[in-house]
């Protein structure tokens, strides 16, 4: 009997000591512990860095940590994405990225990164339009007006971009060929230099994405002309899109999504995949991206990954047509 007593002792001291391994590893498993590094692979200011701002908050609210906003600029976002790539992935790093993220994959011969294979989709979480606006010194009231001009003086004319590949430089290309125009482009570090330099004159035109646009415009510095999606904006009812102003068919928006390296942790994307939803329902988000012109839009990731596959072969395709070659 003290043998038996003995022993259902020991299977008891050593289940509960089973019970307390298990309960310290799933404490030290709490995700995250630590403060997320969220790359942003342009410049502040820029819309995809005001976007990730936007959800920074909630997205601290839901997971309990801090999201630090790294802003890593270059190369129409290769250089940031490239470090995104490269990171552990542990769910400590996120990249917030938006359009030239499959498109530099057709641009670009020696890519230091594969869009589908180097990285896990998490979401997508916003789309928005990009603005045709010039210099208030152009001679031009209308896209039509500004498709004479141009070619009455043909590789006089330059609109600023993010680079090439970037959205602005891609709305432009499409603009370029669709219209028949010879625009030339000049490419800056961020939306806000670019911006910068249009307000000065030293570019006449941009397609500018809409949170950096948008205050220029509503301040009287630049002229809006003509909106690049389908549709009319809601907040800028009485700007006509490019289509309806003398360029049928032409059509651009830039998507925003966020992805983590490759070989994160599924639990880890499932548990940030929440967090952004949660960041897309709040009010605060949706009030904030609306005032901006972005479409909140999220998705699964397993939806996010096919988006990202069936945008690179259109894109594959619009390059294609307006000649640009991969350098």
């Amino acid at each position: 009997m003290n043998r038996l007593l003995s022993g259902i002792a020991g299977l008891a001291l050593a289940a509960s000591c089973n019970v307390a391994a298990s309960v310290q590893s799933a404490w030290s498993e709490v995700y995250p512990s630590r403060p997320i590094q969220a790359i942003v692979p342009f410049a502040a200011g820029g819309g995809i860095d005001i976007i990730t701002r936007i959800f920074q908050p909630k997205m601290e609210e839901f997971l309990g940590q801090p999201l630090v906003i790294q802003n890593r600029p270059g190369a129409a976002g290769t250089i940031g994405t490239t470090s995104a790539a490269r990171a552990a992935p542990d769910g400590y790093t996120l990249l917030f990225t938006l359009t030239p993220y499959v498109v530099n994959a057709h641009l670009y011969k020696q890519l230091p990164y594969d869009p589908l294979r180097d990285f896990a989709p998490i979401s997508l979480i916003a789309t928005t339009p990009n603005i045709l606006a010039i210099n208030p010194n152009v001679k031009a009231t209308s896209v039509m007006e500004l498709i004479h001009l141009a070619k009455a003086h043909p590789g006089t004319l330059n609109y600023g971009t993010v680079g090439l590949g970037s959205a602005f430089h891609l709305a432009g290309a499409l603009f370029s060929v669709m219209a028949d125009v010879n625009i030339v482009e000049v490419p800056y570090k961020g939306g806000p230099q670019a911006a910068a330099d249009l307000l000065t004159g030293q570019v006449q035109i941009m397609f500018g994405n809409l949170p950096t646009m948008l205050p220029y415009i509503e301040s009287g510095q630049l002229k809006a002309l003509a909106v690049t999606s389908s549709k009319r904006l809601e907040i800028i009812p009485e700007l006509p899109t490019v289509a309806e102003s003398g360029v049928p068919g032409y059509e651009f928006e830039t998507w925003f999504g966020v992805l983590a390296p490759a070989g994160t942790p599924h639990d880890k994307i499932h548990r940030l995949h929440e967090a952004l939803r949660f960041a897309i329902e709040s009010p605060e988000v949706i009030k904030l991206s609306a005032a901006q012109g972005t479409y909140l839009a999220g998705n699964t990731p397993e939806q996010f990954s096919t988006f990202l596959q069936e945008d690179m072969i259109k894109w594959g395709g619009v390059i294609r047509q307006t000649g640009l070659e991969p350098k």
